[in-house]
C-alpha cells in the first residue's frame, strides 16, 4: 500500500503504523487518532522510500500471527531504525525488534492468553509507563523475548513473561509484549498518550474542524469548475461525502440514488423528501426495484447475492451516468477501513465476506476519482458529520449492509420476504427508540428465516416463517456480544411483530457473540 498524500489536515506531527498481519492494526490507528494525532497504516512490506517520505514523528510496529523464529517470517525494514525516531513494538513487533537488534526470542512453553498483571521494575522510571495505575493487561502470545538487545532494560515483567516491557530510553526504542490497543488493557490509552505526546513530542492537530477545512479546500483545488457524480445510498459515508463536496462546489455535484427495493421501511421517502431538501442536494432517482428482484430470484448463497447486487449497482449507475457526459469526476464514500482491508486482501488474511462497493467504476466511466473520506475511520466520519450540522439521528444510525435487506433475508429474496423483514425491523427500531435503547446498543436488526414453524392466530393454525431479532454491543465491531435486553422488552417487541406483521409464526432472539458468529447473519 502506498502512502496517501497528506493534504487533508495539518500533519506536521504524525505517526506510522507498520502492520505485520495483526487483526488489531486498525485499533492501533484508531487509538492514536482518538488522541488528536494523525497516523497512517502501511504494510511491513512497504517500500522503504515510501516509509521515509512519510516523515513520521514515531513508528508503531503491530503484532502478527507469525513466529519470528521462522526465518521467512516478516522483518522490520531497516529504514525504521535509520530514521532516528521513537519506535514502539507491540507483541510480534517487540519480538522482531529484539531479534533484529541482537536479542533473542524463544518459546519457553509459558504462553499467555488473556489477562496478566505487570510487575514494574522499581529501579527504572519509564516514560512509556508513566502514570499507568492499572497494570492489568491483555496478553496473546506463545513466543517471548528471552535475551535483551544491547542497551535495553527490562521495564516490567508478568508471572509468565520475564521481559514483558523493554526499552532503550536513549534511542527511544520500546517494546511491549501485551496489547495496549484492546479495551481489555484498561490503561492502554495512557500508554499511547505517553508514547505519542511524551516520547514522540506530537501535538493535537487532527480535529474535525481542521479536517473539514482541508477536505473542502482540497476538493475545490482538484475539481475546479468540473462537475462531480456521486452514488448516494443514504448511509453515513455517502451522506457526509455529499455534504462535504456540496459545501466545496455546490451545484457542481450531481447525486444518483438507486432505488433497488432493498432499503429499510420509508428509507427512500426520507432521503428524497427530507435529506435532499434540507441539504439542498441535486438528486437523480433511478427506480430499479424490479430489475434487482428479478436478478436475485432463486439466489440463496450470501456471497452470490453480494456479487450480483454489486454488479447490478455498477450497471445501473453506468446507465444513469451516461446522461451526464460533461461530468469529469466520480466521488465515492470510501473510508480508511476499506483502504486497509483492500490492501490486506493481497496477503494471507482470510476473506470472511466480500465488500459491496463500486470497484472498477472510475475506469469504466473514464472518470477521475475523488474520495474525501479515504483517510477517515467511521467514528471520525461521524464526528465530521456532527460538525457539519447533520442531525445526530442520521449520523449515528446503526450500520446497514451495502447489499441491504437481501442479506437479512435468509434463502431466496422475494418481495414478500423483504416486506416482512422490513416491517418487523421498523417495529424493533421504533421500540428501541421509545425505550431509550437504540443508542445503548451498537447495532440491531431483524432477520427473515425461511424456516417455517406452527403457530396459532385466533383459533386458526398458522404455518409461517420466523423473524429473528439481533442486537449487539461492541466498541470496534471486530468483536461483539449480544445485548442484554430485558425479557419484558423482547416479549413486547415479539408481540407487536406477531400482531402487526402478516405471516410470521414466531420471534426469536439471537444471543451468539462474535466470534464465533458474525454480526450479520449473511
Amino acid at each position: 500500500m502506498q502512502a496517501n498524500k497528506t493534504s487533508n489536515a495539518d500533519k506536521t506531527h504524525k505517526l506510522l503504523i507498520l502492520d505485520f498481519g495483526s487483526q488489531y492494526s486498525q485499533l492501533i490507528a484508531r487509538r492514536v487518532r482518538e488522541l488528536g494525532v494523525f497516523c497512517e497504516w502501511m504494510s511491513c512490506h512497504a517500500d522503504p522510500e515510501i516509509i521515509k517520505a512519510f516523515q513520521p514523528s514515531g513508528i508503531i510496529l503491530s503484532g502478527g500471527p507469525e513466529t519470528v523464529l521462522d526465518s521467512i517470517s516478516p522483518r522490520i525494514p531497516d529504514v525504521v531504525f535509520e530514521l532516528d525516531v521513537p519506535v514502539l513494538g507491540i507483541c510480534y513487533g517487540m519480538q522482531a525488534m529484539a531479534i533484529q537488534l541482537g536479542g533473542a526470542v524463544g518459546n519457553n512453553h509459558h504462553s499467555e492468553f488473556g489477562h496478566a498483571n505487570l510487575n514494574l521494575n522499581a529501579k527504572l522510571s519509564s516514560p512509556l509507563l508513566k502514570d499507568m495505575t492499572n497494570l492489568n493487561v491483555w496478553m496473546s502470545h506463545g513466543d517471548q523475548v528471552t535475551h535483551l538487545p544491547k542497551g535495553f532494560a527490562i521495564t516490567a515483567s508478568s508471572e509468565n513473561t520475564q521481559i514483558a516491557v523493554m526499552e532503550n530510553k536513549s534511542k527511544k526504542l520500546y517494546g511491549v509484549q501485551f496489547h495496549p490497543e484492546v479495551t481489555h488493557t484498561p490503561d492502554g490509552k495512557k500508554l499511547f498518550e505517553n508514547f505519542v505526546f511524551e516520547i514522540c513530542g506530537c501535538e493535537q492537530n487532527w480535529t474535525s474542524e481542521n479536517i473539514i477545512d482541508h477536505i473542502v479546500t482540497d476538493i475545490r483545488k482538484k475539481v475546479g469548475k468540473d462537475k462531480v457524480l456521486l452514488g448516494l445510498s443514504g448511509g453515513v459515508d455517502s451522506l457526509v461525502t455529499a455534504v462535504l463536496i456540496h459545501k466545496a462546489i455546490g451545484a457542481q455535484l450531481v447525486c444518483i440514488y438507486i432505488d433497488h427495493g432493498l432499503q429499510r421501511l420509508q428509507e427512500s421517502d426520507y432521503l428524497l423528501n427530507h435529506q435532499a431538501r434540507e441539504l439542498d442536494l441535486n438528486i437523480l432517482v433511478s427506480d430499479a426495484q424490479d430489475w434487482f428482484l428479478s436478478k436475485l430470484e432463486g439466489v440463496e448463497e450470501p456471497e452470490q447475492k453480494r456479487k450480483i447486487i454489486g454488479r447490478l449497482f455498477i450497471d445501473v449507475f453506468m446507465k444513469e451516468a451516461k446522461r451526464f457526459p460533461s461530468i469529469k469526476w466520480l466521488a465515492q464514500g470510501t473510508i480508511y477501513s476499506d483502504v486497509i482491508e483492500s490492501a490486506k486482501s493481497g496477503t494471507s488474511s482470510h476473506t470472511i465476506k466480500s465488500h459491496h462497493n463500486v470497484g472498477g467504476l472510475p475506469a469504466k466511466l473514464h472518470l477521475k476519482l475523488i474520495e474525501p473520506l479515504r483517510e477517515l475511520f467511521k467514528d471520525e466520519v461521524r464526528k465530521i458529520g456532527v460538525a457539519l450540522g447533520l442531525p445526530y439521528k442520521d449520523i449515528y444510525r446503526h450500520p446497514f449492509p451495502g447489499p441491504g435487506l437481501a442479506l437479512r433475508v435468509l434463502g431466496p429474496v422475494t418481495k414478500e420476504a423483504l416486506d416482512t423483514v422490513r416491517k418487523a425491523d421498523f417495529i424493533f427500531m421504533e421500540e428501541l427508540h421509545k425505550n431509550d435503547l437504540y443508542h445503548k446498543v451498537s447495532q440491531a436488526f431483524c432477520v427473515f428465516l425461511p424456516v417455517k414453524s406452527v403457530g396459532v392466530v385466533g383459533d386458526a393454525r398458522l404455518y409461517a416463517p420466523i423473524i429473528a431479532l439481533r442486537a449487539v454491543e461492541s466498541t470496534d465491531f471486530m468483536t461483539a456480544t449480544s445485548a442484554h435486553l430485558s425479557h419484558d422488552f423482547l416479549e413486547h417487541v415479539a408481540r407487536r411483530i406477531i400482531n402487526e406483521v402478516k405471516n410470521v409464526s414466531r420471534v426469536v432472539y439471537d444471543i451468539t457473540s462474535k466470534p464465533p458468529a458474525t454480526i450479520e447473519w449473511e
